[in-house]
C-alpha cells in the first residue's frame, strides 16, 4: 500500500517463501532469506567447511568463496609475511583447497586479496543478497548489497540449500545533502552517524543512505561507510 525502500526491495525479493499475507513486522518477525553468495575467510571457514562436509553433499547449493588473509600476520614486510604465513599454514591451505575443489566452492589463494575488498570488486552487484562470516561483508553495500556478516553455521546452512533466518532488521535511513568538502571525507560520514547512534544505536537495523550527497561519494568510499556500519551495529548498510 505504499512505495517501498531500497532496503525493503532487496529484502522481499529474496524471501525464501514469497507467499506472505502481510508485510513483515521489522524488527519482530523471523525471516526466512535465499542468499545468492556465501563468501568465507580461512579463519573462519574451517570450521563451516567441516561442518558442511558432514551433510554429504556433492556441491554447495548457493555459489560460495574461501579467501584466506585472516592468517596472515604483518611483521616483516609483504613478501616475506606471505611466504612465512604459507609456510606455517600449510596443512590449513591444503585443507581448504581440496575441499573447495571437490564441493565447488572458489578459493582466493594467501596474497590475493583482503576479503572484504575482493568481495566488492568482484561479486557484489546492485540488488544482491550475501552473507559472508566476517564482519566486513557490508562492505559490498558500496554497491548496492545486502551484505550481512554471519556465523559459520549460517554459512553452513546456506550453502547446504536451506534458508537463512534473519529478524526483519528496522531500517534507519540517513539522508545526505550537498557534497563532501575541504578535508572532509566519506569515513567522516559514519563517524558522524557513530557518535550520534553510539556503538549500538544500528543493532538490528539496516541503514540506507539516500539523497543528493550520496551521488558524489565513490564506490570506495561507499563501501567504506558501509563497513563501518559494524561498528554502531548494524546488521549491514
Amino acid at each position: 500500500g505504499r512505495e517501498m525502500t531500497y532496503t525493503e526491495k532487496i529484502l522481499y525479493s529474496h524471501l525464501w517463501d514469497t507467499n506472505y499475507s502481510r508485510p513483515f513486522g521489522r524488527g519482530t518477525d523471523f525471516v526466512d532469506f535465499k542468499p545468492d553468495r556465501v563468501a568465507m575467510q580461512d579463519a573462519t571457514a574451517q570450521m563451516a567447511l567441516l561442518q558442511f562436509m558432514s551433510a554429504n553433499m556433492p556441491k554447495v547449493s548457493v555459489p560460495s568463496t574461501v579467501h584466506c588473509d585472516h592468517l596472515i600476520q604483518a611483521e616483516a614486510g609483504a613478501s616475506k609475511d606471505l611466504h612465512k604465513a604459507v609456510s606455517d599454514n600449510k596443512e590449513v591451505y591444503d585443507f581448504l583447497e581440496s575441499v573447495a575443489a571437490k564441493y565447488g566452492i572458489g578459493v582466493w589463494k594467501p596474497g590475493s586479496g583482503i576479503i572484504h575488498q575482493v568481495v566488492l570488486e568482484n561479486y557484489a552487484f546492485q540488488g544482491g543478497m550475501m552473507i559472508g562470516t566476517d564482519s566486513h561483508t557490508p562492505n559490498a553495500g558500496g554497491l548496492g548489497m545486502v551484505a550481512i556478516g554471519v556465523g559459520g553455521a549460517d554459512a553452513v546452512a546456506v550453502m547446504a540449500g536451506f534458508p537463512w533466518q534473519l529478524k526483519f532488521p528496522r531500517i534507519i535511513g540517513v539522508q545526505l545533502t550537498g557534497k563532501l568538502s575541504g578535508w572532509a571525507s566519506p569515513k567522516d560520514v559514519i563517524l558522524k552517524l557513530a557518535g550520534i547512534l553510539t556503538v549500538k544505536g544500528g543493532t538490528g537495523a539496516i541503514i540506507e543512505y539516500f539523497g543528493e550527497g550520496t551521488k558524489s561519494i565513490s564506490c570506495t568510499g561507499k563501501g567504506t561507510i558501509c563497513n563501518m556500519g559494524a561498528a554502531i551495529g548494524a546488521t549491514t548498510s
